[in-house]
C-alpha cells in the first residue's frame, strides 16, 4: 500500500498516478516488486525495486539493481516545480576496463535521457549523480581481484500522466546498465505479474 501521512485517503491524483505506474510494462529481463515507500520524503509515496534476472530471491541481483519512487506533495515545493517528483536508483557491475573509462558517467546518464525519451517520458528539473566504484581486493579478498561499478541516483518531475513510461524508462536504463541491449519486444505488465501471484 503508498504511503500516506497519518493515514489519510491519499487524494485522487495520487490514486491516479498509482493505478498508471502499477499498469507499466516492463522487460521480462526485469523482475520488478511493489516495496514500502520511504517515510518523510513526501505526504505520499509509492516505490519499486527490480533486478535484472537472474535475481536470487531475498537479495540484490549480481547483473544489477535499482528503486524507483513516485513522490507526490500537493504543495508543490518550489525545487520541484510540480507535485510530483521522481526519485530513482540504478546499480549495475562493470568490466573493470570500462568503469576505468573517464566517460562512463556521461554515458549512463545519457542513458537515462535517452531510455525516458524512447518511452515517451516527459519531464523538468531533471538531477542527479553518475558514480563509477573501482575497487580492489586485498586479504582474504585478494582472490576477488579487481572490480568496478556504476551507480546511478537521479530525480526528475514527470510531466503529463503517463506517469507509468517514467518507470518503463528507468527500467529500460536499469537493463543497458547491465548490459543488454535495448528492448524491442518482450514487456510484461506488473499488474499481470501481481495477478498472478495472487
Amino acid at each position: 500500500m503508498p504511503e500516506t501521512q497519518d493515514q489519510q485517503p491519499p487524494p485522487a491524483v495520487f490514486t491516479a498516478a498509482c493505478e498508471s505506474i502499477r499498469a507499466s510494462a516492463t522487460r521480462d529481463d526485469l523482475v520488478v516488486h511493489e516495496m514500502t515507500a520511504p517515510s518523510g520524503l513526501a505526504p505520499y509515496a509509492i516505490a519499486f525495486a527490480a533486478d535484472v534476472k537472474p535475481a536470487r530471491h531475498g537479495s540484490d541481483s549480481d547483473l544489477g539493481t535499482g528503486r524507483f519512487v513516485l513522490l507526490y506533495d500537493p504543495e508543490e515545493p518550489e525545487e520541484w516545480g510540480g507535485a510530483f517528483r521522481v526519485v530513482c536508483f540504478a546499480q549495475a557491475p562493470l568490466e573493470t576496463d570500462i568503469g576505468l573509462d573517464p566517460f562512463v558517467a556521461e554515458v549512463a546518464w545519457s542513458w537515462l535521457v535517452d531510455a525516458l525519451k524512447a518511452h515517451g517520458a516527459h519531464y523538468e528539473a531533471a538531477s542527479g549523480t553518475a558514480t563509477k566504484i573501482i575497487s580492489s581486493g586485498f586479504g582474504e579478498l585478494a582472490q576477488q581481484g579487481d572490480g568496478a561499478q556504476i551507480e546511478l541516483r537521479a530525480s526528475w518531475t514527470p510531466l503529463g500522466r503517463n506517469l507509468a513510461s517514467h518507470l518503463e524508462g528507468w527500467g529500460e536504463l536499469l537493463c543497458m546498465l547491465a548490459g543488454l541491449p535495448p528492448a524491442g519486444e518482450g514487456v510484461s505488465s506488473l499488474a499481470a505479474r501481481r495477478a498472478a501471484r495472487g
